[in-house]
């Protein structure tokens, strides 16, 4: 159906007019016009906003009637039961036959020969030629296959090749906002008309390249276009899975940099929809409610194909919502809870948007809950017993000897692990002082430097790789690995950043699955990991396993080996059978992918399995909470152990003084000295004042960095308190003495200048 437009661009038919809400005409120029700059500039304005008082926002405020709605199924349905967003192969009833494709027009222009009509027309300034091209290509799906598809008729029903020329589509797209006004107007409303179309019977492929080739329209940066944005959103959200199963392998063919303009157009919209710069220039939230659960779930099939591809096409981080982390998302945590991946929409369905400081905001206030219930829970059996109450009931608190570190806490904790999910205390036997947080860290640092050594026994150091993992012949008393996964939970809901150097396998594992099992029997920790996870811990023996996998020759001739491995533990070399039998089964070519896939599982599973579920229980006996499941294995790592990525600028601004101001030339000089080190002393740097060189989930701000004037002679080097963040400077001279000494105290720190 071909839609006839009014002068004011409103659709004439009163039956549409609902469904489509007409074309704006202002901001459709030679160019989009957004309300902000930049998306970054969106996100500093608005922790401006927040800074100068405002209050974080809440999902209800935000989505008033996103409840009343009948909002369309999640892409992956069923991310409650599964350990991660995966995509499975299809089941044949899936696949079943698609309806037949309508015979398509024959078009004949190339992506050459409308590259030279472009150029043509800029330099006449006579567009109709142009305007005739676009004004027929978008008047509908089949046009756009016309134009498009690389063979008409052509069936390109695979998942491998959508059969566009994505050439051409690119050349069209990149000269669309470059086109007079009225040229882009007549797409849009050509758009229209496509999707006002009445559907019967399920989509062809031939509707699937179309909607392919639609969302990749630049014109959708525009506020302006958002209404049929949306309805093209909301179109390709509605698909079936098989649909879905397409596009997302077609969105994993885009280039780089088209993908991820199509991720930030997405994200924008959504952070608009929210936040409107004009809220006059939109529909009333009230009846555009299911505007951001489409983008969303169009959002997440773009997750999905970055997921499944190797390497991934854009870093994860790239697919956070940063505006997110203004809102409360307690109720929409809530809501996920109660109702799962129901037809309630909430954002916690699709966790990929959510940033680190968002889900550990979760993690900690649903910790928070947990802890002011079970403190209320003490209390009020304290009082009907007529008992006194001690207000120490509402902490966990661990007395420890310094000289018995490792078993006095070890008791500690499996005493009060009724007590592990309040808020952390520690005393030192025979020392004064209030816990404020500095002993805390102090016990956190001085705690894993003991367990991690090597001379204790329980973990090794693996040199090529830089990384700790665990001693398969320490399993005499699995109990201290569960104390090392405790410690671990306990540093994520108390904001202590651990310096730990685990492999990312071990966060792998430690989802696996991410809910700790009623069953106690029930196995933990056997994630499936690949070469490319072992590759990170012992380089040299995945070296020489992808060279078997790759070897052309005869496997069983010239490796002479069988499904038997071998491990020395304490001195004696021990045999292991793969499988049974193994010492009697010949590796082969046709069976080496079994051998090198059932060595991985014995070296990173089952050859540590009782120390690794020790280590998990003690995790989950802390973090005990449905949050893990929003959580990627590299978040946790994150919460864990921090960010690697220094910024020494922002660092800068938050810095506090104590007997210095920022002015003072000893101050100044510091920055100037700490700004022009190389990246690897300023990882040096942060590890000698804060125990760590990485930065916390929140940030340089969340370090709560001081410096401290120390009136010593200038001949001293500077003197650091781990537990503070602190580093106290004599006040040198030059920046040329500054920079000696501080070189000298970061570059020997391990045992010297720490207090």
């Amino acid at each position: 159906m071909r839609l006839k437009m009014s002068e004011n661009n409103y659709p004439l038919e009163d039956r549409d007019r609902d469904r489509l809400p007409p074309i704006l005409t202002h901001s459709l120029d030679r160019g989009p016009k957004l309300p902000f700059s930049s998306y970054g500039s969106f996100i500093s304005t608005l922790n401006h906003k927040r800074e100068s008082g405002g209050h974080s926002l809440s999902t209800q405020l935000l989505l008033p009637a996103v409840r009343q709605v009948r909002e369309l199924p999640p892409i992956c349905p069923d991310v409650r039961q599964k350990q991660r967003i995966s995509i499975d192969v299809l089941p044949p009833e899936v696949k079943a036959r698609f309806a037949s494709d309508p015979i398509i027009p024959i078009r004949t222009k190339t992506a050459k020969e409308f590259q030279e009509d472009i150029e043509k027309a800029t330099i006449s300034g006579d567009w109709k030629q142009v305007h005739d091209f676009y004004l027929t290509t978008f008047d509908s799906f089949l046009e756009l296959n016309a134009a498009f598809k690389k063979e008409a008729n052509a069936p390109y029903n695979t998942i491998e090749d959508s059969g566009i020329n994505t050439k051409f589509v690119n050349a069209v797209y990149d000269a669309l906002l470059h086109t007079p006004p009225d040229t882009q107007k007549s797409v849009l409303k050509g758009i229209i008309n496509s999707l006002l179309r009445e559907w019967k019977g399920p989509r062809t492929k031939d509707d699937l390249r179309a909607y392919f080739i639609l969302v990749q329209n630049p014109q959708y940066t525009s506020t302006a276009t958002y209404v049929i944005y949306a309805h093209l959103l909301r179109q390709i959200a509605a698909l079936a899975e098989a649909d879905h199963h397409f596009l997302m392998h077609w969105f994993k063919k885009l280039s780089q940099k088209r993908f991820k303009q199509l991720v930030e157009r997405l994200q924008f919209f959504i952070t608009t929809r929210l936040f409107p710069a004009k809220p006059e220039e939109l529909p009333p939230m009230a009846k555009c409610s299911w505007w951001i659960p489409s983008a969303t779930k169009v959002l997440s099939l773009l997750n999905a194909a970055n997921s499944i591809s190797s390497p991934p096409i854009i870093p994860f981080s790239d697919f956070y919502n940063l505006t997110l982390d203004h809102i409360d998302f307690m109720e929409d945590y809530q809501t996920w809870q109660a109702h799962g991946n129901s037809n309630r929409f909430s954002f916690c369905q699709f966790p990929f948007i959510l940033s680190t400081v968002v889900k550990k905001a979760i993690i900690q206030r649903d910790s928070e809950q947990q802890m002011i219930s079970m403190a209320r829970q003490t209390l009020v059996d304290k009082v009907s017993r007529r008992q006194r109450v001690d207000m120490s009931l509402l902490f966990l608190n661990i007395k420890v000897r310094r000289l018995q570190l490792v078993s006095d806490s070890l008791d500690e904790l499996s005493r009060k692990r009724a007590d592990l999910k309040k808020k952390l205390k520690v005393t030192f036997v025979g020392e004064a002082g209030l816990d404020m947080g500095g002993l805390t860290k102090e016990w956190f640092l001085l705690l894993i430097r003991q367990i991690f050594h090597t001379d204790y026994g329980m973990f090794t150091y693996v040199k090529d790789s830089q990384c700790h993992w665990f001693s398969s012949w320490k399993c005499d008393n699995c109990s201290e690995f569960r104390l090392v996964g405790a410690l671990m939970g306990l540093a994520v809901y108390n904001s202590i950043t651990l310096d730990i150097r685990f492999p990312p396998c071990v966060y792998k594992k430690l989802l696996t699955p991410p809910i700790m099992p009623c069953d106690p029997d029930a196995p933990v920790g056997m994630a499936t990991l690949t070469l490319d996870d072992l590759q990170q811990i012992m380089p040299d023996l995945a070296h020489g396993l992808g060279e078997l996998l790759s070897y052309e020759g005869n496997v069983e001739e010239d490796f002479y080996t069988t499904f038997q491995v071998f491990q020395e533990e304490l001195g004696i070399v021990k045999s292991y059978n793969l499988k049974p039998g193994g010492d009697k089964i010949p590796v082969t070519n046709q069976n080496r992918k079994e051998y090198v896939q059932l060595y991985i599982d014995f070296l990173l599973n089952k050859s540590i399995y009782r120390q690794f579920a020790a280590f998990y229980h003690g995790f989950h006996s802390v973090c005990a909470s449905n949050a893990l499941m929003l959580l990627r294995p590299e978040e946790v790592e994150i919460l864990v152990c921090g960010s690697p990525n220094l910024d020494m600028s922002s660092l800068q601004r938050v810095a506090q003084y104590e007997g210095y101001s920022k002015t003072d030339p000893t101050v100044r000089a510091f920055w100037d000295v700490v700004l022009a080190f190389p990246l690897e002393l300023q990882k040096r740097l942060l590890h000698f004042t804060t125990g760590s060189d990485r930065v916390p989930v929140g940030g340089m701000a969340d370090l709560n960095f001081k410096i401290s004037k120390i009136d010593v002679s200038t001949d001293w080097l500077p003197v650091s308190h781990t537990c503070f963040n602190q580093i106290c400077l004599p006040p040198y001279k030059s920046k040329k003495e500054l920079r000696q000494k501080l070189t000298i105290a970061i570059s020997n720190a391990e045992g010297f200048g720490l207090e």
